[in-house]
């Protein structure tokens, strides 16, 4: 292949000296690589004289069949990209806020399990939306907040955490768990209503029933928007107790949680995908794949 692409260059600059600069070497080792080639295949490809190079008839002949073969040989990067392409599809796998470290890695190790026929890929979102885009076939699958009642998805529990009271950590400092009763006082706050799943509406009603009536509604403010308020004294709320939950990355200095002692609050979350999908249709290999992975549901 080199000796071709020597002979190439020199046939297309007619001049040695010029070839091997194009080459980045000098022009004696080029010189005798091309009488290499030419030792090799018999025949002489270029007439020389002091001032002149040029083709004889039989490099004349083999040029056009160099740049062929050296054409075929660039192209090979890219017909083996293409390759892999045509037999590894990529799809994406939906992940709402807040996932769990240790789902995480359960996903990553999916990834890895289909990774010789499928690319998955992780695209963030709010429950809603992304339950949304698995129905519409725009991803194949996502973790989500349960419940969901879509009668269309398939649901496969993958893990639950238990909730406890973010609290102001000044009015309860030294507590290691607190009653349901003590934050009467306090207004509750959601998470923005964009962000909340339908749990948390759920367990906005709950609350109620059991005594807790004031509320601060949120818009436009993220997470951290509800970590302020609490912080400030005004609210508290209900979130991860794990220290591994990512949503204690949204915490403020005077912002601690407790386990609640008469009150027990999990959120559920499962992996989602489209019945006809999964069942004989274009995702069997990775929803068997998923099964597998997550058939023990994870519990913090």
């Amino acid at each position: 292949m080199l000796h071709l692409r020597y002979f190439v260059a020199v046939a297309e600059e007619l001049n040695f000296s010029a070839a091997a600069r194009k080459l980045h070497m000098a022009a004696s080792p080029l010189s005798q690589r091309i009488k290499d080639l030419e030792h090799e295949l018999g025949q002489k490809l270029f007439d020389r004289s002091t001032h002149h190079v040029t083709l004889t008839p039989a490099g004349s002949a083999l040029l056009p069949i160099a740049r062929d073969v050296l054409e075929q040989v660039n192209s090979i990067p890219w017909r083996l990209r293409e390759a892999a392409k045509s037999q590894r599809s990529t799809v994406f796998l939906g992940m709402p806020n807040g996932v769990h470290p240790d789902l995480r890695e359960r996903v990553n190790v999916l990834a890895e399990r289909v990774r010789d026929r499928l690319e998955l890929k992780r695209w963030p979102g709010t429950t809603a939306d992304l339950v949304t885009a698995v129905h519409e076939g725009k991803l194949a699958m996502t973790l989500a907040r349960l419940p969901v009642t879509d009668p269309a998805l398939e649901q496969l529990p993958v893990m639950s955490e238990r909730l406890g009271a973010v609290v102001p950590a000044d009015d309860f400092a030294g507590r290691d768990s607190i009653a349901l009763s003590e934050l009467t006082g306090l207004s509750y706050v959601a998470s923005p209503e964009e962000l909340m799943p339908t749990y948390f509406e759920q367990l906005d009603r709950q609350l109620s029933e059991l005594g807790i009536k004031k509320r601060i509604r949120l818009s436009n403010t993220g997470y951290g928007g509800v970590s302020e308020v609490i912080s400030s004294g005004l609210a508290f709320s209900i979130s991860m107790l794990d220290e591994k939950s990512p949503m204690h990355g949204y915490r403020l200095d005077n912002v601690i949680s407790l386990p609640f002692q008469d009150f027990e609050p999990r959120l559920d979350t499962g992996l989602l995908w489209r019945r006809d999908r999964g069942e004989h249709g274009d995702l069997t290999e990775l929803v068997t794949a998923a099964r597998e992975v997550f058939a023990e549901p994870l519990n913090c």
